[in-house]
């Protein structure tokens, strides 16, 4: 649950493909991690390339299509079921880190101050999850969690 590579600076209407291949093909600064044997999971909005998993399409793969143990019928929506169950840790890490720093919700920055703000905050987030062994945010979480379960049960 850290990050590896951070690319901020791109407008939230720009296509996952385009940021992509500007941070695989850039010239001068950070560029994405690549390892032979290693590969990045992203999802639909990006196409398959190597070294990046995308989900198949036309294939069930939203959660909602998995409920009632549905299981999988062939392959490839054994995959899709696997590369969204890891594709929920990716998303839980995005939500505690906004969780974790609120000034992220507040675009009322200059762009070069926001970029700032961003690569701070993802440092930070990295440290905390390496440095403390019970990340607080995650903590609370469960809590919250454990609680609303009990509640629930003592209503039925």
């Amino acid at each position: 649950m850290k990050f590896i590579f951070m690319m901020p600076g791109w407008e939230g209407f720009a296509s996952d493909s385009r940021v992509l291949h500007d941070a695989l093909n850039k010239s001068t600064g950070s560029k994405v991690p690549t390892k032979i044997g290693y590969y990045y999971l992203v999802d639909a909005g990006y196409t398959n390339a190597e070294g990046f998993f995308t989900p198949y399409r036309e294939t069930r793969y939203h959660l909602s299509e998995w409920r009632d143990e549905c299981a999988p019928r062939n392959k490839k929506e054994f995959f899709n079921m696997k590369h969204l169950s890891i594709r929920n840790v990716i998303e839980r890490c995005f939500g505690l880190l906004k969780m974790r720093w609120a000034i992220l919700q507040s675009p009322f920055y200059p762009i070069k101050t926001q970029c700032h703000i961003i690569t701070a905050c993802f440092l930070l987030h990295n440290l905390i999850r390496r440095e403390m062994f019970v990340d607080p945010i995650e903590h609370e979480l469960v809590d919250l969690s454990n609680n609303e379960v009990e509640v629930d049960e003592l209503e039925e």
